[in-house]
């Protein structure tokens, strides 16, 4: 028995989603433009599908789990089950309009035409709004619209904003924020849910490492009272005795968000030769 799990056949959630089960110890047989490949250490098949496709996938129960955006859900798949949040391929939904329009409020898209990808999403917030528009569905370069006439205004996501910039037009409301996630069918069964329970652990392994740094620090004694109150470490911290007197080796994790902070802090409280180590798995 195995798990059969979607990813994107290509685009910018492939090469994240092999990254993943790669540090999950799941070696993929994946020859070039396969549809389908299986892992030879674990008991996993994986189908690259078009992006749009895998909602339906998961609930036609053709494969048990996807690695997908919450965005892609959001518009064709609100029903279907996330299991784990992946921290990465982070976007947002927004409207955006030509910079050379003046916009005030949402008021502004009033009986506009919307060029985008996501006429659900768009639709919704829209209603949820007290707005109507007219929507124009485009699969492919929805930024081009509004620069042919097409469109008034397009919903696209964004990243850096980048592309928004490079086609004149500007971001003007953000419906809402995206990242990889792990979804799971409604038709998943038994066997396929032991196994992805087995997934899921390694999978929040990786996760707590990316943003974990392991550090460790030389303290004087008189000063490690003060040291041990800034560490904010998964339980307590480690504390060793060094062969010189006076001294002793810390070691603890710190959260890469806090990182900087948490370092400058124990430098000002008299930690010396701080190293900093990435940390391969964390089992949690």
């Amino acid at each position: 028995m195995k798990l059969k799990i979607a990813i994107q056949k290509s685009g910018r959630l492939n090469e994240d989603s092999l990254n993943i089960l790669k540090d999950c110890g799941i070696s993929i047989d994946n020859g070039k433009d396969q549809l389908k490949a299986s892992a030879r250490n674990f008991p996993m098949e994986v189908f690259y599908l078009r992006n749009g496709d895998i909602p339906q996938y998961l609930r036609d129960g053709v494969v048990d789990i996807a690695i997908i955006g919450e965005n892609v859900l959001v518009e064709k798949g609100e029903t279907i089950e996330v299991a784990e949040k992946l921290g990465f391929s982070k976007c947002r939904v927004s409207i955006a309009v030509p910079k050379s329009i003046k916009y005030s409020s949402i008021e502004d898209l009033q009986g506009k035409r919307i060029a985008t990808s996501y006429p659900n999403t768009v639709e919704k917030y829209l209603k949820s709004k007290g707005i109507i528009a007219e929507m124009h569905v485009i699969n492919g370069s929805v930024e081009i619209a509004p620069n042919i006439g097409l469109a008034d205004a397009i919903c696209d996501i964004v990243s850096s904003g980048s592309t928004l910039f490079k086609n004149n037009l500007k971001e003007v409301e953000k419906i809402l924020t995206s990242e990889a996630v792990l979804a799971v069918s409604p038709e998943i069964g038994k066997a396929q849910k032991e196994i992805l329970g087995k997934l899921q652990f390694r999978i929040r392994s990786v996760l707590a490492a990316r943003q974990s740094k392991y550090v460790l620090m030389n303290v004087p004694n008189d000063r490690l009272d003060t040291i041990l109150e800034l560490l904010p470490g998964m339980r307590s911290p480690t504390v060793l005795p060094l062969a010189e007197e006076g001294w002793s080796s810390v070691h603890t994790v710190i959260n890469k968000d806090t990182f900087w902070e948490v370092i400058d802090e124990l430098r000002q409280a008299g930690a010396e030769g701080i190293l900093v180590c990435p940390i391969e798995k964390m089992l949690i």
